[in-house]
């Protein structure tokens, strides 16, 4: 029998199985999230990334989960978030529309501008406009096709957020800190992004002792939380928020004492080994959302 029929006939031949992932891009690094299987328990790990060598990365990545499918968060620095008046056009329309309002607010050449965008679940004449190199996500891509990986999507921090308290009736306002990246508070409902906010000040925030919180960071940080509740009350119109919750590393469990003192609300540590990991396990929390 010619060996190439015998090749396509062998349904003794063990299937190439595959997984789905999270996967939080950083800048040095690619933390990923694997869920538990038939063999394995859940996992988180990272796996070293040195000057974009995507390549590199993704090989590493692709030996350890071979033909897995990759649901992508980017870390802030490598993106830009604004906010632009909704351009009076069809939708079909929109992408050209915004790229033409926003390109003076980016040092981006117009033929390297990548964007799409997301609107408030309120009443608004604004949009949010996410803004990347293309060549930055081309290269991402591509690096993971060529390793026998795939793209199921790729998100940004603000949007996984939404993803801690999906099905929470109440607003929670999240303040989110990564190493080296600045201050991010959002204000999540019901699965829907209601504010998003990033402060510069505390980039070493994961890095600040239990002293240094006392000498005035986390009176600080309480102003900036205030501002933003204050905001989400007032200008947003709606009723306060009934937590706030913290998503950083470092001395957080002493960071949240001191803040709660300037609270009515409940301040609360969002349960995580490294916000790295936490990220890349809210970026596979997008697979069951993108099933809805």
């Amino acid at each position: 029998m010619d060996k190439r029929l015998i090749s396509r006939l062998a349904f003794w031949q063990k299937k190439a199985t595959s997984i789905d992932l999270g996967v939080y891009v950083c800048p040095d690094k690619l933390w990923v999230y694997a869920p538990a299987t038939d063999n394995l328990a859940q996992q988180w790990l990272s796996f070293e990334l040195q000057n974009e060598q995507w390549q590199t990365a993704f090989a590493a990545l692709a030996r350890t989960f071979p033909n897995a499918r990759l649901q992508i968060v980017l870390v802030s620095s490598c993106y830009q978030l604004l906010v632009a008046d909704k351009p009076n056009v069809n939708a079909e329309e929109l992408p050209q529309a915004l790229l033409w309002s926003i390109k003076d607010m980016v040092t981006i050449p117009v033929p390297q501008i990548h964007l799409d965008y997301f609107e408030s679940p309120l009443p608004s004449n604004k949009i949010s406009v996410v803004v990347v190199a293309k060549d930055y996500v081309v290269n991402i891509v591509q690096a993971i096709n060529s390793q026998g990986l795939s793209v199921a999507g790729i998100s940004i921090e603000e949007l996984v957020m939404t993803n801690l308290f999906i099905d929470d009736n109440q607003a929670r306002l999240i303040v989110s800190h990564h190493t080296g990246q600045e201050l991010l508070l959002t204000v999540v409902k019901q699965g829907q992004l209601y504010m998003q906010r990033r402060v510069r000040g505390f980039m070493q925030l994961d890095k600040t002792d239990v002293d240094q919180l006392h000498y005035g960071l986390a009176d600080n940080l309480s102003l900036e939380i205030q501002r933003s509740m204050d905001y989400f009350e007032s200008q947003l119109r709606q009723a306060p928020v009934a937590s706030i919750e913290l998503l950083a590393d470092g001395a957080v469990d002493a960071l949240a004492k001191l803040v709660s003192a300037n609270f009515n609300q409940a301040v609360n540590v969002i349960d995580k080994s490294a916000v790295g990991a936490r990220m890349a396990e809210l970026a596979f929390s997008e697979f069951s959302r993108g099933a809805e």
